[in-house]
């Protein structure tokens, strides 16, 4: 029989078979393939088939079942060979993923892996995902990034942007970090801010799949019983997915994955998918975040060691002054009483001595020099003082106006101009009332001192973090670094400054109670003393 498929002849030409395709061209010779990867599927074959039944050829009877039981083999394994293909890559994908995970200490490396394997159609395909994490004290559960498109503009623009990329999944999870994660936290802002509950809340669908440890595919949102339905509303799709993040029993979050733009179904496979991929994501979010608060007391414990350092260099240096203070006052107390003395003799002599004698200008030069003994003795009194102080809590602008009224027969006298910057509903100061006057009312005399007649002392006071600031500023002859060092040192003595312990006492009494005291002197004049104090009693 002359047949007109080519089914029964080894080697043929290739106008002899339509079906066969350029790249096909083994088939030619081969007619077992041929047979089995076109004949069965030719029209001419079947054709054949059918002049065999007619002519009463044996097999004509059996080979249609032959044929239909080998064509639904061939598509069984078609399907298998595509499932095995399309396991194949997610095991490739997930071996590329989970090795960049293994390896990140990084959280926003691992956020911008996570996410955009999930979204990438490289990746699980999803348009959309948002990424929930349990807060520090574990009580909530907030939203925390959202990466996907807002609209269908953007996701063209995405895809179109991505298909023109020959990126690898690694290669768009790090272009996605370096180029969209930031401006991706705040995309979503409003969205994320409405995603909080409370871990308590065991009724909730993220609270279920944690508790669960299950992923829940959620459809028909805004008609299901068992869902709020203000989630389905603040997502914008009636269906999503809610996968857990469990590592080691520890809840770490949720991530919520949609098709919004496309509204593909999420296939039960994806599911599987996703939740084989959720276990390296949750265990590297939990080590990513476990290193960022490590780096977080690591740097505390620096500052800490920092702060003990200076703690222990300022005891030293205290233990010093007040060796230095202990023997001052020795002294101070031990000259007192003899001056007195001295003084009120030479006082008393002077009252009764003519104004043409001689002797009254000796007189006059032994009550001057005792008068200046006995200022000195003062300082060197309150400089032991200081050791001591009594602490409470004051209101700094209240001091400032007290103290300045005080002067101001001295600022008169200078012919200088008090302008007072006080910042209004300042917290409470923790000082000793009495030492704090006395060092602002040393210091302003400190710069009257360097300032011209006609001058201006501008005094501030300003909030400063978790103290407040006090700022001194004449507009006077700026001062040298060595004065500015002379000045903060017990008895200094300086041809521009003269001497007296006036300064160092100031700093002495601030740095005990736990405060400071800076001099900056400005290039263009001037020169400006900041005292900074402390509000809270732990501070000190």
């Amino acid at each position: 029989m002359d047949w007109e498929c080519c089914w029964s002849r080894e080697q043929i030409e290739p106008e002899n078979c339509p079906y066969i395709g350029e790249g096909e061209e083994d088939l030619l010779v081969f007619q077992r393939r041929r047979i089995v990867e076109k004949c069965v599927e030719c029209p001419r074959f079947k054709n054949d088939l059918a002049r065999m039944k007619g002519s009463g050829y044996p097999l004509s009877d059996v080979l249609p079942y032959i044929l239909t039981e080998f064509q639904e083999q061939k598509t069984q394994m078609g399907a298998m060979l595509s499932f095995l293909n399309s396991k194949t890559r997610e095991i490739k994908f997930l071996r590329e993923v989970g090795l960049v995970l293994q390896t990140s200490l990084d959280l926003d490396e691992v956020l911008s892996i996570a996410m955009t394997a999930i979204t990438a159609g490289k990746g699980f395909g999803m348009n959309r995902a948002f990424l929930l994490m349990t807060d520090k004290d574990r009580r909530h559960i907030r939203g925390y990034l959202g990466v996907g498109p807002k609209d269908y503009e953007e996701a063209w623009r995405t895809w179109e942007d991505i298909s023109r990329s020959n990126f690898t999944l690694r290669q768009l999870a790090r272009d996605f970090q370096k180029t969209k994660l930031t401006s991706e936290k705040v995309k979503f802002h409003d969205i994320l801010n409405q995603l909080t509950v409370p871990l308590s809340d065991q009724g909730h669908i993220f609270n279920r799949a944690l508790t669960g440890k299950k992923p829940i595919l959620v459809e028909n949102a805004l008609n299901n019983p068992d869902l709020d339905r203000g989630l389905a509303r603040i997502l914008g799709v009636d269906t999503f997915l809610v996968m857990p993040l469990i590592s080691r029993n520890r809840r770490i979050g949720v991530i919520i994955a949609d098709n919004c733009i496309t509204h593909k179904p999420i296939t039960l496979q994806d599911m599987q998918s996703l939740e084989t991929f959720a276990f390296p994501v949750a265990f590297a979010l939990e080590r990513a975040s476990l290193y960022e608060r490590l780096q977080e007391e690591v740097a505390k414990q620096k500052a800490a060691n920092v702060k003990l350092r200076e703690q222990q260099e300022l005891i030293v240096k205290m233990e010093k002054m007040a060796l230095v203070g202990k023997i001052t006052s020795s002294i101070a107390h031990s000259i007192r009483n003899p001056l007195m003395v001295i003084g009120g003799f030479a006082r008393t002599l002077l009252k009764g001595t003519p104004d043409g004698d001689d002797k009254r200008g000796y007189l006059e030069s032994i009550v001057r020099e005792t008068r200046q003994l006995e200022d000195v003795l003062s300082e060197v009194l309150d400089y032991s003082e200081s050791l001591f102080p009594v602490t409470d809590f004051w209101d700094l602008n209240e001091l400032v106006g007290k103290a300045m009224g005080e002067l101001e027969g001295t600022l008169e006298q200078a012919g200088v101009h008090c302008r007072l910057e006080l910042a209004p509903e300042l917290p409470m100061v923790r000082i000793d009332y009495k030492q704090i006057s006395y060092c602002l009312k040393t210091i302003t005399t400190q710069a009257l001192a360097a300032m011209d007649p006609g001058g201006e002392l501008r005094i501030e006071s300003v909030l400063d973090g978790d103290g407040v600031l006090l700022r001194i500023s004449d507009d006077g002859k700026p001062l040298t670094q060595t004065a500015q060092e002379a000045l903060i040192a017990p008895f200094f003595q300086t041809q521009e400054l003269g001497e007296g312990v006036g300064l160092s006492l100031c700093k002495s009494i601030l740095e005990r109670q736990g405060n400071s005291l800076t001099i900056f002197s400005r290039p263009g004049g001037g020169n400006t003393y900041s005292i900074r104090l402390l509000t809270r009693k732990e501070n000190i």
